[in-house]
């Protein structure tokens, strides 16, 4: 197939949707030939009406897919990103400027720690 032509593909693809809805046409004409008969239920009326929709099936999903590839092909390519902006410098641990809650609750961590440490000894 990897040879083939598109003309030659796209000839092929639409013999076998015509063929497909020849198919479901004929399938069409013989549940309605059961419908009428003496033993034919509406359960044969149904499939009168959804053998053609089976046969127009191909032919719309042929249909969709070349839109949807020539919406694709239609896209402008993407710009490429810009490179990401640098990231800030984290702020060093040591502070220039003393915080009063930060030096507090510190002081308070330490205290805990060190209560803790005498009581598991």
């Amino acid at each position: 197939m990897a040879g083939d032509s598109p003309l030659a593909r796209r000839l092929g693809i639409a013999g076998l949707c015509v063929l497909a809805l020849a198919a479901s046409v004929a399938l069409a004409w013989w549940q309605w030939n059961r419908f009428e008969s003496a033993s034919g239920t509406f359960q044969n009326l149904g499939y009168v009406l959804q053998w053609p929709l089976f046969g127009l099936f191909p032919a719309f999903a042929v249909w969709r897919w070349r839109r949807l590839r020539h919406a694709e092909e239609a896209k402008p390519e993407p710009e490429p990103a810009p490179p990401p902006a640098p990231r800030p410098a984290p702020k060093s641990v040591v502070q220039d400027e003393p915080d009063d809650e930060l030096a507090a609750y510190n002081r308070f961590l330490a205290k805990l720690n060190e209560r803790d440490q005498q009581e598991s000894r």
